[in-house]
Formats: structure tokens, sequence, C-alpha cells
């Protein structure tokens, strides 16, 4: 039975608002660069990210908040199997559907499509902190930490480099690898998971030529600024045109017809156009406030699976937030990875207000196990 309304950390619950309503209004700016490109188009992603994720998505949020999470334990593993299943129809014709080049998205005829990756994030969190739950003291072990730990990963990378979604594969490794940590996992198997990481890498790097141009553009951003390299500097241009205090809300110039994807993972150098150093400053800061009490609720859950759920989520928004900002900004390789809360993508909003729904439910029932010890 759940707990109270009012057990909700409101803390977590604050950031989250602040995050979804700040996010609201930098997408709706962006998304003016759409208008002006195409008014049809600008319409229907308008009305997806208002209808599909932020109305649907705050009632999930709200509905998963009422919950008590310990259900999703039972279930966890029938929900893994069933997002890898999901994900696998990317690759049947007819039902997926292509972008860019890669196959990451599901076509619902005259509904929205979905990346059923945004599923698969969330499932696998789940599922993981179950089975670390349920091992306890043998987490330290081959057999059975550092042996499923690879075949988990294994799953994953098989379907997502597939796609080929690099980015999602990354965030969710770097989330799964920090609640394998926190479970009890020994050093010298987290050494031999970081060789194997680097060298995976290293292979995708000689054998995937998008990986290594997207590191050359990074490490030389001006060598191709009119092709390869022209979404990196323009998001540069963007950053450094908004100088301390930008130019204004809805007063970004880059975001028609100079930024590629304006309101999809170039969002933040818009953002960071209209409202300078300081508004971009900002947005890290809330991300990271949002995150540091995401974890305040990890270190006080009533029982392991709560604790390592909010912490997988809690890593993947985060952690997901900086790779995409730090692509924008230079010092990371472009992802093409969306900035959660304020990107567009209705599905991944809605996913995104789920995953926060169930730390809050997490900050609630650990309250009311703890006054019962």
């Amino acid at each position: 039975m759940a707990a109270k309304l009012g057990k909700i950390n409101r803390i977590f619950l604050f950031w989250t608002i602040v995050l979804v309503v700040g996010g609201f209004f930098i997408f709706s700016s962006a998304s003016l660069g759409l208008l002006a490109r195409n008014e049809v188009e600008f319409s229907s992603v308008a009305f997806n990210q208002i209808f599909y994720g932020l109305f649907f998505g705050s009632i999930a949020c709200i509905f998963f908040a009422k919950i008590d999470y310990h259900v999703w334990k039972k279930y966890s593993f029938f929900f893994f199997i069933g997002s890898v299943i999901l994900t696998l129809l990317v690759f049947v014709p007819g039902i997926g559907m292509e972008h860019g080049g890669a196959k990451r998205w599901i076509d619902l005829g005259p509904l929205p499509s979905f990346q059923p990756a945004e599923i698969l994030k969330i499932a696998f969190i789940m599922y993981f902190a179950a089975w670390l739950s349920s091992i306890k003291d043998k987490v330290g072990t081959f057999s059975w930490g550092l042996l499923p730990f690879t075949i988990f990963s294994g799953i994953l990378g098989a379907i997502l480099l597939a796609q080929p979604d690099t980015d999602t594969f990354a965030v969710i490794i770097f989330a799964a690898l920090s609640m394998y940590i926190v479970s009890g996992a020994k050093w010298r198997h987290i050494g031999a998971i970081i060789i194997a990481g680097i060298a995976v890498l290293a292979v995708l790097y000689l054998t995937r030529p998008y990986i290594k141009q997207r590191i050359d553009i990074m490490l030389h951003p001006v060598a191709n600024d009119q092709t390869s390299g022209y979404q990196l500097n323009q998001s540069l241009i963007a950053v450094g045109s908004g100088q301390i205090w930008g130019r204004g809300f809805g007063q970004s110039i880059q975001k028609f017809h100079y930024l590629p994807e304006p309101i999809g993972d170039s969002v933040f150098a818009v953002a960071a156009e209209e409202f300078g150093f300081f508004g971009a400053f900002i947005i890290m800061a809330i991300f990271v406030m949002f995150g540091l009490e995401g974890l305040k609720i990890s270190l006080r859950a009533g029982d392991d699976f709560g604790r390592l759920v909010s912490l997988g989520i809690v890593i993947l928004i985060v952690s997901q937030a900086f790779v995409n900002i730090g692509g924008m900004i230079g010092i990371l390789p472009l992802t093409g990875i969306p900035l959660p809360f304020v990107s567009h993508g209705g599905t991944a909003l809605f996913i995104t207000l789920i995953e926060a729904g169930i730390v809050m439910s997490i900050s609630r029932n650990s309250k009311r196990l703890k006054a019962k010890s």
C-alpha cells in the first residue's frame, strides 16, 4: 500500500517541475525556428510534445509516484524481455522506421513514431536493480556479478549498436556500472570492465566511420565547418553569441535556418544564445540539483532495490543531459542524444516523467519503511 502523497520528496518534485516548465519554455522558443520553415510540421511537433509528452507524461508521473515501487521488482524480468522484443521490432520492415541512416523508431501510422530504446532504458535499470538486490553478497563473485553484467551488456550492445545507437548504449552502461559499483563489485572486476570498454571503443573507432568522424570534429571543429562539422560550429556560434546575459527569450538567430535540429539535440545551444552564460549555467545547475536530490533519495531508500533503481534513473537522466550539453559546447563528441525534459520527443518526455515518478515513489515509500523499523 502506497504512502500518502505528502510524503513525496518535495525538493525532488520541485526540481522536476522546474525542469518540465523551464524545458517547455525553452522548447517553445526553439520551435519558432521550425515554425518559420514548416508551419504544418510545427503544429504536429508542438501537439505531440504538449499532448503526448507534457500532458500524458504528467499524468503518468503522478500515477507512478502513487504506486509502491516494489511491484516493479516482481515483474521486472518480463518488462525487460518485453522491451527487448519491442526494440527488435525496429529491424522489421514495415514496422521499423529509418531516419538519418539509423533504425531506431517504430512507425505507428497516424500516431507519432516512438523510439523503443527509451522503454528499454528504464526496463533494464529495473531488471538489473532486481538482479543485484537479489544476489546481495554474491555481487563480488565472477559467476553472479561480473558474468551477468557482461551478458546483460552484450545483449544491449548487440541490439543498440546494430541500430546504431551508440549514445544510448553508453549512457545505459554508465548507469548500470554505477549500480554495480554501489552494490559491492570488486575493484578488479570494475577494472576489467573499464579495460573491456576501452577496447570496445577502440574497435568502434576503427570500424564505425561516424564515430571516428565525431571525435575528429570535436578535436578539429573548424576543419570542416561547412560539412561534417557544421552543426558543432553553428552551436558554438549560438553559445558564443549569447555572451553573459543572452539575446533574450525568443531572440535566438541561429534557430532560424542556421542551427540543425534546434528543437532536438541542439536545443541547449538555442537556450545558451537566448539566456547567455548565466542562463546556461543555471540550466546545468538545475540538472545538478535534480541529480543530487535524487542521490539523496537513493541513500535514504528503505531497501536495496529502491536504492539501485533511484540511483540508476538519476544517473541515466543526468548523464544524458551532460553528454548532450558537452557535445553542444565541443568538449565531448556530438552524439545526437536529446536533452532530457527539453528536447523534442513526446515519447522521451513521457518516459522521463515516468522515471521521475518512480523516484518519487521510492522517496515516500523509503520514509514509510524506515519509520516502521
